[in-house]
């Protein structure tokens, strides 16, 4: 009898332990495509994920199906353990046709659910194949560029995109769709690129991922740079590197804070006028020919190739990219044309600094004030009074420093100061 009950109990706890491995996984695999509607082009990738926690991956099939016509796209087995995979799809070389098509996705795992079946997940999305890239039409004319100066490019395209600008050497400048439906895009010329590694094409990218890319009509003018000599000695430095010391908490002696701050900060601060860049109207706020501060005298120009020289020795290189204006000392500083602040603060090489927005890009930075009476988000018209001169941060006197700049790039003020420049290159193809 006793022998009886224990070969029962074994029997139960068998038959348990059979239902509960048999029982414990009864969920398929996750499956999720990325992107999971839409147009696609040959070139885009389709990231397949798949996911299942219980006794892992077993095999996956990917078939395209178009016109009734099947095409397997992915066939794979996973080895035992395999909880989650990514895959990698691709289209190119595949038999589809511009026009609709589904993917019908199959994942099974290693689960002995359904008498060792396991379980399956099946998934069907719908797509259209699109392989013909967006039509450029340029309708801008004589693209004037003289280096370190922009000029507007105007175009259409034929359906939406995902992506539009003009690109040259590594860069990319975003063109912004205008209320007529064709683009614009403000394109500097870096006064630091060569003239024969400027050469701008307009990029296109639709929403399927298929890219057009379309040449111009252009001129490219080298531009004429002055020499200058800057004499840095150490009254000069015991007056300015105190209010940089926590910037560059590595640097030792006032000359080694002067030189991170005149290298690496100046170099962060241009990266951050490029994010500012971003914050930008897509359509132009500013009117006409933009405002020279009144009554100043010019310091610097644009583009000056500075060497300075410490105890008669060189010790950097730099590039002026604004215009040093003076006049008296806390000089009222008015906008040069209308737009919206997109900062006002402290701002480093610049110190107390005003950066506006216009549009398109093109934005305008008022640095070494030694007051700001505006504040970010706030709107300003053209000749509206938004601070005063000063020397806040790399200033060697009170005067401001008066920036244009497109696309996070600086550009020449002389040109937006030219109201038949301005007409000609830029509002006229507006």
């Amino acid at each position: 009898m006793k022998k009886s009950k224990f070969l029962f109990i074994l029997l139960f706890l068998a038959l348990a332990s059979g239902a509960f491995l048999y029982f414990r996984d009864t969920a398929p695999p996750q499956i999720s495509l990325t992107p999971d509607t839409g147009a696609i082009a040959p070139g885009r990738p389709l990231i397949l994920a798949l996911d299942d926690q219980g006794r892992g991956l077993k095999n996956i099939s990917v078939t395209l199906i178009q016109q009734g016509g099947a095409h397997p796209l992915l066939i794979k087995s996973y080895p035992p353990g395999t909880l989650s995979a990514r895959e990698n799809l691709s289209l190119d070389n595949t038999a589809l046709t511009e026009g609709p098509f589904d993917i019908v996705i199959s994942a099974t795992d290693h689960a002995i659910y359904h008498f060792g079946a396991g379980n399956t997940a099946e998934k069907t999305l719908s797509f259209t194949f699109d392989k013909t890239p967006p039509i450029v039409n340029v309708t801008s004319t004589g693209h004037n560029f003289v280096q370190g100066g922009a000029s507007l490019v105007t175009y259409t395209l034929n359906e939406p995109v995902e992506k539009t600008g003009v690109t040259f050497s590594d860069r990319f400048i975003p063109a912004y769709k205008q209320p007529s439906g064709s683009y614009a895009c403000l394109v500097p010329f870096p006064n630091d690129l060569a003239v024969n590694d400027f050469v701008p094409k307009i990029v296109a990218v639709d929403t399927a991922g298929n890219e057009r890319i379309t040449g111009i009509f252009y001129r490219a003018k080298k531009g004429d740079f002055r020499q200058r000599r800057i004499d840095i000695d150490d009254r000069f430095l015991q007056a300015k590197t105190p209010e940089f010391q926590s910037l560059v908490p590595n640097a030792g002696s006032p000359l080694d804070i002067f030189l991170a701050v005149n290298r690496e900060l100046r170099a962060k601060n241009r990266q951050e006028l490029a994010t500012l860049s971003l914050q930008t109207s897509p359509t132009p706020l500013w009117q006409g020919k933009f405002l020279r501060q009144p009554q100043s005298a010019t310091l610097a120009l644009y583009g000056d190739r500075r060497s300075y020289y410490y105890q008669g020795r060189k010790i950097d290189n730099q590039i002026h990219l604004g215009i040093d204006l003076a006049s008296v000392a806390q000089a009222p500083v008015i906008a040069s044309n209308s737009g919206k602040i997109v900062f006002a603060g402290y701002f480093g090489i610049y110190g107390q600094c005003v950066v506006i927005d216009h549009g398109l890009g093109l934005q305008t930075l008022y640095g070494h004030l030694s007051q700001i009476t505006v504040t970010q988000g706030e709107d300003v018209t053209r000749d509206q009074v938004i601070g005063h001169t000063g020397n806040t941060g790399m200033a060697g006197g009170d005067h401001l420093h008066f920036g244009v700049v497109v696309a996070g790039i600086p550009v020449n003020p002389v040109e937006w100061w030219d109201g038949t420049w301005v007409k000609n290159n830029i509002t006229s193809r507006l």
